[in-house]
């Protein structure tokens, strides 16, 4: 059995935004809105449901593994090619996809 594709993506985010959601692009990273706190990690556990939910995979595929104190985030998707979260993002974003 293959083993699972990883992703990995980087994230600015701002934490205690009226509303959580996709952005946009900002250079490499894409940026994102939780309306949840920077404290007791709350913020980076709304990260990770805001982008299961928006790439439509289950939480526990989702992880961030760098940045955890930061606005500066990588986040690994387990199971999940490059190309397929990029397009749930910009759709999300309200984008087109295309660099």
């Amino acid at each position: 059995m293959a083993a699972a594709s990883t992703t990995r993506l980087r994230l600015r985010v701002t934490p205690g935004a009226r509303t959580s959601g996709i952005v946009g692009r900002r250079g490499e990273a894409w940026k994102v809105r939780v309306a949840a706190a920077p404290e007791r990690g709350r913020a980076n556990d709304a990260v990770v449901r805001l982008l299961a939910e928006t790439i439509g995979v289950p939480r526990e595929d989702v992880a961030v593994v760098a940045g955890h104190g930061s606005r500066d985030k990588t986040i690994e998707l387990t199971g999940v090619g490059q190309a397929f979260a990029e397009r749930r993002l910009a759709s999300a974003a309200g984008e087109d996809g295309r660099p």
